[in-house]
């Protein structure tokens, strides 16, 4: 187990390949909804605007 966790010596760059990975797996799903909820907050305050 030590072995697979060292990977020859290259465990460094795998694994930091590894977190890269997944830093830029989260901010793709992430970011998207947060501007999803930005933007329909922005339109309905507009249509609350237009209303009045």
């Amino acid at each position: 187990m030590s072995e697979f966790f060292h990977m020859g010596g290259y465990a460094f760059f795998v694994w930091t390949s590894y977190g890269i990975a997944l830093v830029v797996l989260l901010a793709n799903i992430i970011l998207p909804m947060q501007r999803k909820k930005e933007i329909l907050k922005n339109l309905k305050r507009r249509l609350r605007r237009e209303q009045a």
